[in-house]
């Protein structure tokens, strides 16, 4: 076969050329295994924008041979299984050695984007038991596998970084929960899977040798420009410090919540990964707690940005025998601060159409915080439709205006903002137009995904494949699918996420 040329599908799914870079690694690093079969694997949905990134046309996931491929029950050519060994702090506490309980990495692939690095691993979840599945069964489910799939091709496309999902299979064998549920994989792409605690695993095992074979694979693949400078373990800190604030930064922007910010849940790579019980935001309460598991409030909306740094500072303790002075990780870690505000002002300022940053800025959106607490306006709404305001028409504010019961509430905020825009002559209609790109009509609800996946239970897919075409569009307005932006039913109220998956 020839080179690939970037953005052409050239593979069938036979035909991905693994090239297997982490099992590269000693052996200490992972197991190797072949995953567990599943009964009678079909496929529930695939993302063709996911596909194409490793040139695959996205009508070859529907063939039977990659069903039973992503769903485990083959192992592709030039693939080399594994799973990967782990720890991390769960709810801040030591959880040690942990590790993928039911994740198997098949190996990486080109990716056809012109991204670096330029080869994302291909990894199955729910393809059976490992290792470290500890008391678990390796097992997904189907309503956690769709969650996870359409959520991260949702965050792709609000231009959050994140893993990808290529495709979901699913199978009628049963799993127990609280009750029994048809099993189901989900498979997943990002560059790496490493995570915090894929460091801190070798730092508490006073494995030092193990820490620096880890810590120079990711610098030389994932930051090569890291090696020239004077101490490539603390540059390695500083990036990945300042990627992980620049990412909460982000969640809080967008209303997300991930729910299980444990130190095995994050990225060295500032990314999305391990969507378990996640939701957003809807009726707007910084103390909103979206894991029903959560029942200290650890991962509360508005806790994300200083748990962020609390696992950038267990990071820096597991580089310390690497970075040698406690001071020097200290002076790294004080960047966290700084890298969150300045993108979280930065975006702010973005989604309030304002061009130029004032000293006052700040307490207007401080005041717009406190009113979407006191008022609990819907998030996503209340982002959307104020970009409809106009500068001097008070009168056309009802579309916004309509999502508040306390409206002079709202107004009194309303006529601080107008005064702001006016200091820099804004125009309604250009401001509107950019308001519209970086504030999404669409999210994913939790009660739009519950409504794919009891369709979904019963056999009927297209509604998965629907919402993903809706969510792949966030910031368009898509008049036809009106009714997937509009506030939750009263039945939403009652749904929960939790561990349990």
């Amino acid at each position: 076969m020839n080179a690939p040329q970037k953005g052409l599908v050239h593979y069938r799914v036979d035909e991905l050329p693994f090239e297997n870079s982490f099992a590269g690694l000693p052996a200490s690093f992972y197991t190797r295994l072949q995953s567990t079969p599943v009964p009678a694997p079909y496929l529930v949905g695939a993302s063709a924008s996911a596909a194409a990134l490793i040139g695959l046309d996205v009508t070859a996931l529907s063939e039977q041979h990659a069903i039973d491929a992503f769903s485990g029950n083959r192992v592709l050519p030039g693939s080399e299984p594994l799973s990967a060994v782990y720890s991390g702090h769960q709810f801040g506490v030591w959880a040690g050695q942990l590790g993928d309980g039911r994740a198997i990495l098949l190996g990486d692939v080109p990716a056809m984007d012109g991204s670096h690095p330029d080869r994302l691993e291909l990894q199955i979840k729910g393809a059976g038991l490992t290792p470290y599945s500890r008391m678990g069964d390796g097992r997904a489910v189907l309503r956690s596998s769709i969650r996870e799939f359409l959520c991260s091709e949702a965050m792709a496309a609000l231009g959050i970084p994140t893993s990808r999902a290529l495709c979901v299979t699913g199978s009628d064998m049963l799993v127990m929960r609280e009750t029994p549920e048809t099993s189901a994989i989900a498979t997943r792409m990002a560059p790496t899977f490493i995570r915090f605690g894929s460091f801190e695993h070798w730092f508490y095992n006073d494995r030092k040798d193990e820490l620096k074979i880890l810590a120079d694979y990711v610098i030389d693949r994932f930051y090569p420009a890291l090696r020239a400078t004077a101490q490539p373990y603390a540059a390695l800190l500083t990036e990945v410090t300042r990627r992980t604030a620049e990412l909460m930064a982000q969640w809080q922007a967008v209303g997300f919540m991930h729910g299980v910010m444990n130190t095995d849940n994050m990225s060295i790579l500032g990314q999305t990964i391990d969507y378990g019980p996640f939701g957003f935001m809807e009726a707007f309460d910084a103390g909103h707690i979206c894991n029903h598991s959560d029942h200290q409030g650890r991962y509360a909306y508005h806790m994300q940005p200083r748990i962020g740094q609390w696992n950038c500072f267990a990071l820096g303790q597991a580089l310390l025998p690497l970075i040698g002075e406690v001071d020097d990780v200290h002076v790294v870690l004080a960047i966290y601060k700084s890298a969150y505000e300045n993108k979280f002002d930065q975006l702010m300022h973005a989604k309030l159409g304002l061009h130029s940053n004032l000293p006052e800025d700040g307490k207007l959106i401080e005041a717009m915080h406190e009113l979407m607490q006191k008022t609990h306006v819907d998030f996503t709404l209340f982002f959307r439709r104020l970009a409809g305001l106009q500068v001097d028409n008070p009168a056309a504010d009802e579309g916004i205006r309509d999502l508040f019961i306390d409206r002079p509430a709202f107004d009194a905020w309303a006529a601080q903002y107008r005064l702001r825009l006016r200091q820099e002559n804004s125009d309604d209609a250009v401001r509107k137009a950019e308001m519209h790109t970086v504030n999404p009509k669409f999210v994913l609800r939790n009660y739009l995904a519950q409504i794919a996946i009891e369709k979904a239970q019963n056999k009927d897919f297209s509604e998965v494949a629907r919402l993903l075409a809706v969510l792949e569009r966030p910031f368009d307005e898509q008049p036809e699918n009106e009714s997937y932006a509009e506030l939750p039913p009263d039945w939403a109220n009652e749904l929960e996420v939790s561990c349990s998956s």
